[in-house]
Formats: C-alpha cells, structure tokens, sequence
C-alpha cells in the first residue's frame, strides 16, 4: 500500500519553522510497514488544499494532513475538508467535552473560538485529542483514508499513538516490517563500504541496507518485510552477527543507543570513574559525556589545556617535551591523560591534542593530526589519527574517536 504525507501551511513554506512531523509520521508508519512515497507541504489556500486532495485521492491507500485546525480564522482546512468531503458542520459533544476539560486545566474561560474547535464535518470518524483543543478527522473517499490531524506536533503524536495507528492497523493489513540500526565509528564512510562489499552483496535478498553518514558516527540500517516474525527477525539477527565478526571495534551499539550512553554504562559497570583533559576538543568530551543523565556518578570534571602553560602548571606536563615534542605529540598526550586522572583523583584520564584547523599545521603535524590517550591505574595508552582540514568536523572526530578508544579498553576489562 501507499501513504503520503501532507503538511499545510505558510510558515513551512517560507522556512519559519521544520517541518519535523513528517519525518516522524513517515517512520512510525514504516514501523507498521507502510511506505511513504510522497510529502507535499502546501500553503493554507483553500484551491491549493482541494487540488492536492483530488490529487492524492488518485495515488494512495492512505494520507495523513497535519496543519491548519487551529481556532482563528485563518485556520480553514476543516471547512475545507467539510467541502471536500461533501459533508455539514456539527457540533461534537464529546470533543465539546474534550475541549471544555482541556481549558478548564489551564484555569481559562471558554471562548466561542473554543467552541468552535468542537465543530466537525458530520461524516468524520472523530480521533480524539488528549493533549489539545483540535481534534484528528478520519475521512474515507474513493478508498482512501484521510486523517487530518492538528500541526502542534506533541498533540499530532498523542492523538496517532493513543488511537490513530491501531485504527490504521484495523483497516490495512500490514506485514510485518523490523529495523535494525547498527552504529559505528572510527571508519570513513567510504573505507567502511570497501569493507563492507562483500557481506553487503551477499545480504539476504529481503532485506536493505542504508548508510547514514553523520560526523563521527555512521548508522547502517538494516529493514526486512515479511509475513512471518520470528523468520525475519532471525534472518536480520544473522546477518548482524555477520557484520560484527567484520568490525567487532567499530560497533558501539544499535538503534538508540549513543556512544556517551554506552561508555557511561561500562564505567558504571565497572565501578569507575572518569576525568577528562582536553586541548583540540575544547570540552567536546565532557559536554557529550555530561549529556547523559547521571552522569555525576561516574565523571567528575574536565581542564581544558588549550595553552601550553595549562598543560604544564595545571596538568604538570614536562616543559622540557613541550619544547622538544611540541604540544601535539604522543608524550604530551600521555601526560596530559596521566596528569588530570591524578589531579582529578579518578580511574581513568583522556586527553586530546592536536591541530583542530583550518590554519596551525606543519609538514610533519598537518591539520587534523591529533594524539589521543587513555590512562588507566597500570597502564596509559596513546593513538594518533590524521582526520582532515574541516575544523569542526576534526574536533567531532577527536571526541567520538576518544570515547570509542575507551570504549574498546573498557570491554575488555
């Protein structure tokens, strides 16, 4: 089957807003295992909303519309709808009582305006809204279904989860549709497909394979359909395990998980704590680190060395190798980490230093050189990468491409 998306109004169009209900609609019903093929943002013009109606009534099973219910004037989609589908206005004594709770809560007196919000084309299947005033609209014509829902997203998302989706569920049969998301880092997205060739042209033929790229992460989502749920979630299951003999080191985790998220747990299950000294980052590691909850039972601060005086007076890193070795180097990096787990009094120290960018390189220290180092009670460790010459992109690089460092000694604790 079919699905497209239709979001209405002018503040999308001239780029006031984002327009991110769409992505989120488009992913949950792709969880039901239904496609969109199409979005369409329009302007809140009566002709322009009719038009893409007749239009979509032709091309799909199932459209939803978001935008345009609010109380004002200028909010016309409903008559427009009631136009479109051939039906009167009515006054709605369940949503009238919706309505009337919703403003009592907020300690306001109901205003004709709110009245109105109770008023809906007589041959629509009222979806409730528990969140908001406006409620969602199903309309049935030609064999397709329309549901128009309020623009304001977490009323939009109420209104879907709470009734929308089991009323589509009711009316399509759907097959079943599982997706997998693997995260990865420290591997460029063309280096990683290199890798990747031959477990990806031997994929099973059900399921598809996507990369998404972002700095210093990127995703491979796996989506497979089929009739039956424990064969398909066997056969993904399968070609993971695949995946992970190929790059054990560069997978931190699956679908919601991040790689701040993943390191908190391994301290945390290894009882240990964790400070960070950072020149090229600038904080970068600790701000990932620090935005994950409960964060303070595991991290207890940060020094950001960006001057050598720093690395020297506070982190007590030999003014002897800073002249000989300059600040980006490997005996620098492993004083710096040794240096700020002592001063901070914690487990484990990390440390970044290098050439962020654009400007600031040498022929033997080029731009997006940076030395990374980990130091544990018995043992420091050090690596070096060269990442390229864009300055935010490196400092992105250095932080995930730190975490993933420590990640991997902390697994192997």
């Amino acid at each position: 089957m079919k699905a497209q998306i239709i979001t209405i109004g002018e503040e999308i169009l001239i780029g006031q807003i984002v327009d991110t209900n769409s992505a989120w609609i488009a992913e949950n019903l792709n969880l039901l295992g239904i496609s969109v093929d199409k979005i369409i943002s329009i302007s809140d013009k009566k002709e322009q909303i009719i038009s893409t109606l007749q239009q979509t009534n032709q091309e799909a099973d199932l459209v939803i519309i978001t935008g345009g219910l609010g109380p004002t004037n200028d909010d016309i989609t409903k008559q427009t709808l009631a136009e479109y589908f051939e039906s009167e206005m009515v006054l709605s004594e369940e949503v009238l009582g919706d309505v009337k709770k919703i403003i009592g809560a907020r300690g306001s007196q109901m205003l004709d305006l709110n009245v109105n919000q109770a008023m809906v084309p007589k041959n629509c299947k009222v979806l409730r809204n528990p969140k908001g005033t406006a409620p969602g609209m199903w309309f049935e014509k030609n064999n397709t279904v329309f549901i128009s829902l309020p623009g304001v997203p977490f009323e939009m998302k109420a209104i879907l989860q709470e009734e929308g989706f089991f009323e589509i569920q009711k009316k399509f049969k759907t097959p079943h549709i599982l997706h997998k998301t693997i995260h990865t880092t420290g591997i460029p997205e063309s280096q990683l497909a290199h890798i990747l060739s031959d477990w990806e042209n031997n994929l099973h033929k059900n399921i598809n394979l996507a990369y998404l790229p972002s700095p210093g992460d990127i995703k491979l989502r796996l989506d497979i359909l089929g009739e039956n749920r424990e064969e398909i979630e066997d056969i993904l299951n399968k070609e993971i395990e695949k995946l992970f003999k190929i790059i054990p080191e560069n997978i931190f985790g699956y679908n919601q998980d991040t790689l701040e998220g993943v390191v908190g747990e391994l301290l945390l299950l290894n009882q240990l704590t964790l400070s960070t000294a950072e020149s090229c980052t600038g904080g970068k590691i600790a701000s990932l680190i620090t935005s994950i909850s409960g964060s303070s039972r595991y991290f207890k601060g940060s020094v950001v060395a960006y001057s050598n005086e720093v690395k020297n007076k506070i982190l007590g890193v030999k003014e002897a190798d800073l002249e000989e070795f300059g600040a980006v180097s490997e005996q620098v990096a492993r004083q710096m980490a040794e240096g700020v787990r002592k001063l901070l009094n914690t487990d484990i120290g990390i440390a970044t230093t290098g050439v962020a960018g654009p400007t600031g390189g040498t022929k033997d220290k080029p731009v997006g050189t940076v030395w990374i180092a980990v130091a544990l009670k018995e043992q420091t460790f050090a690596i070096k990468y060269i990442f390229g010459n864009a300055r935010n992109r490196n400092i992105i690089h250095s932080a995930t491409s730190a975490l993933n460092f420590l990640r991997n000694l902390l697994t192997k604790i």
